[in-house]
């Protein structure tokens, strides 16, 4: 486990009584907003593009008010980058004081895709795992903190598009997720709540089916409820909403977090 800081920035969190949470699939900048443009602006995955740079730097102004960011898509630094390392880079736009980022399909200097997290809290563990898959490229972070005195676990993720994956990677999931006594589970799930993937989910662990009733794909017309914020029952999620923020073809999602 290497977790990567920037220089430390004393950044207050929102209060020992309450954490303000986000997350966000940022498809690596790309800032699709209408369908024609997953055909248009394909050469977007693997090509730089001048609009990248101003895309991340609005995104960094949505991220800079939350103590804790999970981000799905954030590529750490490849030729359609220009190998400027994303996460890194909204880290230190956001003044974030702590960031990592566990690259799940490594495609060289084309793509350098994961899940990464940005913090104001100081992790005291972070572990990468490895999502059961027909291919190679899903994973899940395992960010350890403390809320006050509380230890608090945040699992951020990217599920796999077909259902018989997600369906083994939600069992992989809620196993790791029962460890620990306080979870946060974040990211894109790729399935909506009346899914039996996210039935499973639910029922096989104490995440709470707290749900944020907005859609969140595609950004700019969203019909899907695609992305979520759950957590264990010890805790308290409440302020779910979606950002309506389309610099990605995903709407990122927000509450906020406190114990019971």
């Amino acid at each position: 486990m290497h977790t990567q800081t920037t220089a430390h920035i004393d950044a207050p969190t929102s209060s020992d009584q309450y954490l303000r949470l986000v997350t966000y699939n940022i498809q690596a900048g790309i800032g699709s907003h209408r369908y024609r443009h997953f055909f248009t602006h394909g050469w977007r995955y693997v090509m730089p593009h001048r609009q990248s740079l101003s895309n991340l730097n609005r995104i960094a102004d949505i991220l800079e008010d939350y103590d804790i960011v999970g981000l799905q898509e954030a590529d750490a630094g490849s030729y359609r980058t220009r190998f400027i390392n994303q996460v890194h880079y909204l880290a230190e736009s956001g003044g974030f004081s702590y960031w990592h980022s566990h690259i799940t399909r490594d495609m060289g200097q084309l793509a350098q895709h994961g899940n990464s997290f940005l913090s104001h809290l100081q992790p005291s563990k972070v572990v990468e795992t490895r999502l059961p898959a027909s291919r190679h490229g899903r994973g899940v972070l395992e960010v350890h903190l403390k809320m006050g005195m509380h230890p608090l676990t945040v699992f951020i993720t990217h599920l796999s598009l077909r259902r018989y994956s997600r369906l083994r990677q939600i069992r992989f999931l809620s196993h790791i997720i029962n460890r620990q006594p306080s979870a946060v589970l974040m990211g894109d799930l790729n399935c909506e709540p009346d899914s039996p993937e996210y039935d499973y989910l639910i029922g096989s662990t104490s995440l709470q089916p707290v749900l944020c009733e907005q859609n969140t794909f595609p950004s700019w017309r969203p019909r899907r409820r695609l992305d979520h914020i759950l957590a264990t029952n010890d805790l308290i999620l409440d302020e779910i909403h979606t950002i309506p923020a389309t610099l990605s073809d995903h709407l990122p999602v927000t509450a906020r977090l406190r114990f019971r």
